[in-house]
């Protein structure tokens, strides 16, 4: 039995955690093809700077969704609950 301090979730908050989810990924996928975190210079590069690129874009796209984002998540959310009214 899990113990939290928040309160359990309704099927609603999930829905919209979930649609702002799904559009985070796709903001970070497009950030990527956009070629948000490449290197610019001489200077830097390798692996280690593509590896953590990925972590920058990820936050930046669930940062963009949270917002606002496209209105994409909006969009899921109510063709779901639309679904769950039925």
């Amino acid at each position: 039995m899990e113990i939290t301090g928040a309160p359990p979730q309704t099927p609603p908050d999930r829905l919209r955690q979930a649609a702002v989810a799904l559009e985070a990924s796709f903001l970070a996928e497009m950030l990527e093809a956009a070629g948000l975190g490449e290197s610019q210079g001489a200077f830097g590069g390798g692996i280690g700077e593509q590896h953590f690129a990925s972590f920058l874009r990820r936050e930046q796209a669930q940062a963009l969704a949270e917002s606002g984002g496209i209105g994409l998540a909006e969009s899921i959310y109510n063709a779901l609950t639309e679904r769950l009214d039925d």
